[in-house]
């Protein structure tokens, strides 16, 4: 009977012949299967041993077989492996020596380079030298995974695994040793990459976990600005305002894009000045400065921190602080003595800047009692020009109101975050949730002023024929859509024709580029597309707004996280374990004077409106999990003012599938190796609270 030992698919194995053609064969496998063979892939015949008994002696026997020995007796030149077995076995040599030569000079490729049917060649010295030293390497570099991995088993971190970190959790390199061994941790012991990494005391602080997170996506090469052009120096002339102007922002504001004036004319009525820091006269299209703005998109805001989008210097150059007179894009509206607008102009100038308010020092004194009282009280700042302002913003809402068939519910609070010490390390920072009053006085003046510029600037864009970044809401409730795109279209969230950001151009690039859109259409009017920055149908601009949306939306997921981390660690700071609020839907709760939303356990069955009592239990500061359960039913649901409208608590919740993940985090490692983590509980609310200098959007009505 008649055996061959075979060559498939780069592997040797045997097989009984069946039949014999000029070029092929007919085998029959030892599993009984039989198959079609080449000529060709038929390297040693026998008939004796049985298949199996010889493939057993020689893989036994070819471990013996010294590499270097047979490398020695190859000849230079190419050779059959039944040459190399007579001279290494002696002339007379058994199938079972010659398959036990061929299996291991086949195993041995930095050796011997196969050259055909049973054909082999030796590996020059060099050529040996260098692979055998690469197999050294990667055979110390699989101990040291090897190793690195026991020990992460054994809960303790190695420093390679410490010093890469944050790549390895978020943007791993999947060839590094860190990434195998880390892997190869997981796929052992079963568990998920956060779980071993955190066991193994590599996670010392949440909150840099959470920057280094969001850093890694988008500032892979850092928050510093790289060096560019010089800063421009040289500003145009321009004419010197005769406006008195103001800002209200907040204290922790120092990014200040708008003010405002207003002064009454001799027939009466009044004109009211919105003016805009101009960055945009500095920032040609395309130049070092405008394509780094256009890369960060944004300022990135997050409790007690923030990553500009413009360089500090131009912030500096153009911020409206007090006492300062800088160049602005100001728009004039006129307003006859019933406070029905009359009409409007666009200035390129500067302005004097008297004062910058801030609402944490006004805002328990500015109130509306204040605001009529004639003669204005003297207690604060620009008293009789807020109250001129107070009028106006009124009727700018109540138009508005009617447009959009119902009134704005300017009800609730807002929150803003103050972070102390966080210089000092995560450890020693405190923070502080302030509320404010949603609507307030200040808020309502500023909100309405922005408002009127960008819906007027919108237009007035529109009617040139100027291209610009659009911001449009169709639909009400669950139906409601929000586009950003470079065609106006109504704003019936807003309740006006058109609306485009023009109003924040230090902290957005959106509102950057229309500046530079609205500044060609004062220098040049009807002959402004000739003359601006972006014309009709420019392939960029669309693909700036796409960009915009994307970055934009990211940023605010983070920011919603990092408010999320902060009230998670204002609870254990405060040592607070108990309190109450408010089933929404679905088992989520709002939690009475924080901005927070969490699914609670007990809930789930409970009316929307229902009044409960809450018991926390421990904050996981990385999944930014908050344990929660209702102990105790206050009352039932029914109260209408307590529990709000329908469309209220939607828009409490809109946000949580665009929400940063709470207790899921997909980590790059786990995907490929391990479980998958449940996520336990909803993602995070995000805070109903302002940015700092977010007039106009986060200080505007709730529904933009």
């Amino acid at each position: 009977m008649s055996y061959l030992l075979f060559e498939e698919a780069g592997k040797l194995a045997t097989a009984r012949v069946m039949s014999e053609a000029e070029s092929s064969l007919q085998i029959e496998l030892p599993s009984g299967k039989r198959q079609k063979i080449k000529q060709q892939q038929a390297l040693l015949r026998f008939d004796a041993p049985e298949p199996g008994e010889l493939m057993d002696w020689a893989q036994q026997q070819q471990q013996d077989l010294e590499l270097d020995l047979l490398w020695e007796f190859a000849p230079d030149e190419e050779f059959a492996f039944e040459q190399l077995a007579a001279e290494y076995y002696g002339a007379s040599t058994d199938a079972r020596q010659r398959a036990a030569v061929l299996l291991r000079l086949h195993g041995a490729p930095h050796y011997f380079s196969r050259r055909g049917k049973g054909r082999f060649r030796k590996a020059s010295p060099e050529v040996l030298r260098a692979a055998l030293a690469g197999i050294a390497r990667r055979q110390e570099a699989e101990r040291r995974i090897e190793t690195a991995a026991a020990e992460l088993q054994q809960g303790r971190c190695p420093q390679g695994v410490s010093d890469k970190l944050y790549n390895l959790l978020f943007k791993p390199d999947k060839n590094s040793e860190e990434y195998k061994a880390l892997a190869l941790a997981v796929r052992h012991s079963g568990k998920a990459a956060l779980q071993l990494l955190r066991e193994a005391g590599a996670i010392s602080s949440p909150w840099r976990f959470h920057m280094q997170r969001f850093l890694l996506e988008y500032f892979p090469r850092g928050t510093g600005f790289a060096e560019t052009d010089p800063l421009p120096v040289a500003l145009p002339e321009l004419p010197r305002s005769e406006a008195r102007a103001f800002s209200i922002d907040d204290s922790a504001t120092t990014e200040i894009d708008d003010a405002l004036s207003v002064r009454v004319l001799d027939d009466g009525s009044l004109r009211v000045g919105i003016h805009i820091a101009a960055p945009a006269l500095a920032l040609q299209r395309d130049s070092a400065w405008d394509r780094e703005a256009r890369q960060r998109m944004s300022t990135v805001y997050m409790p007690g921190d923030k990553i500009t989008m413009l360089p500090d210097a131009l912030v500096q150059a153009f911020t409206l602080a007090e006492g300062s007179s800088v160049p602005a894009v100001s728009l004039y509206v006129d307003f006859d003595p019933e406070l029905r607008i009359r009409d409007s102009q666009t200035r390129v100038e500067r302005v004097d800047i008297v004062a910058n308010l801030r609402h944490d020092h006004l805002d328990a004194l500015v109130t509306e009692e204040s605001l009529r009282a004639d003669p204005p009280p003297q207690d604060y700042p620009c008293a009789a020009e807020l109250g001129l302002l107070w009028r106006v913003a009124q009727r700018l809402r109540s138009m508005r109101e009617e447009v959009r068939g119902r009134p704005e519910r300017n009800i609730g609070v807002d929150y803003n975050f103050r972070v102390h010490d966080l210089h000092l390390g995560e450890s020693h920072a405190r923070v502080e949730i302030v509320q404010r009053r949603r609507g307030a006085p200040l808020d309502l003046i500023v909100a309405e002023m922005m408002i009127l510029a960008n819906a007027t600037w919108g237009s007035w864009l529109a009617e040139l024929g100027l291209p610009a970044i659009y911001r449009s809401q169709s639909g009400m409730g669950a139906a409601q859509r929000t586009r950003m795109g470079t065609r106006p279209a109504p704003h019936l969230g807003l309740g006006v024709a058109q609306y485009a950001w023009c109003t924040s151009p230090l902290r957005r690039y959106a509102d950057l580029v229309n500046q530079g859109q609205i500044i060609a259409a004062a220098r040049h009017g009807r002959a402004a597309a000739l003359a601006a920055p972006y014309r009709p149908k420019d392939a960029q601009l669309y693909a700036v707004v796409e960009s915009f949306e994307q970055v934009y939306k990211a940023y605010g997921e983070f920011q919603r996280g990092m408010e999320r981390y902060w009230i998670l660690r204002y609870l254990r700071q405060q040592g607070i374990d108990h309190g109450e609020g408010s089933v929404l839907r679905e088992g989520l709760v709002r939690v009475d004077g924080l901005p927070l939303v969490l699914p609670a356990l007990g809930a789930q069955e409970l009316q929307r409106g229902t009044r409960v009592r809450l018991h926390f239990g421990e904050p996981d500061l990385l999944t930014l999990e908050q344990p929660c359960r209702v102990v105790q039913l206050l009352h039932a649901a029914g109260d209408e003012a307590e529990a709000g409208s329908e469309s209220e608590v939607e828009s409490e919740v809109e946000t949580e599938d665009e929400a940063p993940l709470a207790g899921a985090l997909q980590l790059a490692v786990d995907s490929e190796v391990a479980p998958t983590e449940a996520a336990g509980e909803a993602p995070p609310e995000p805070a109903q609270h302002a940015q700092p200098h977010e007039h106009g959007e986060g200080g505007a009505p709730a529904s933009d």
